[in-house]
């Protein structure tokens, strides 16, 4: 089992060390990563945490899901596996008369 628990529901000026000691109550956090956006560096209100050991995952889930932090309450779970990106191809997207191979259409 991984390590990593998904945060959600979080307050935008949450920062990295009040997550650590939130969760250090669980147990010991090997590392906080808190979402931001790539653009305006804004954090969205998600962030990933891991802990040391398994039981201290399942600890955090228990006493910090649906917990009131700040104002908000937050959500606490097992992280997903992250879903390969898909691949996109410049060029004739959306435009009919493709259909060949290569894109060329029928003659």
């Amino acid at each position: 089992m991984k390590k990593e628990l998904y945060v959600g529901n979080l307050s935008y000026d949450m920062t990295e060390d009040d997550l650590r000691r939130v969760f250090a109550v669980a147990g010991t956090v090997t590392s906080v990563h808190i979402i931001t956006d790539s653009e305006t560096g804004a954090s969205k209100g998600c962030a990933y945490v891991r802990m040391a050991h398994e039981d201290e995952l399942k600890e955090a889930i228990e006493s910090l899901d649906g917990a009131l932090l700040g104002d908000r309450l937050m959500t606490v779970s097992i992280a997903r596996p992250q879903k390969p990106k898909e691949q996109t191809f410049k060029g004739n997207r959306g435009k009919s008369g493709g259909g060949g191979r290569f894109g060329q259409g029928r003659k």
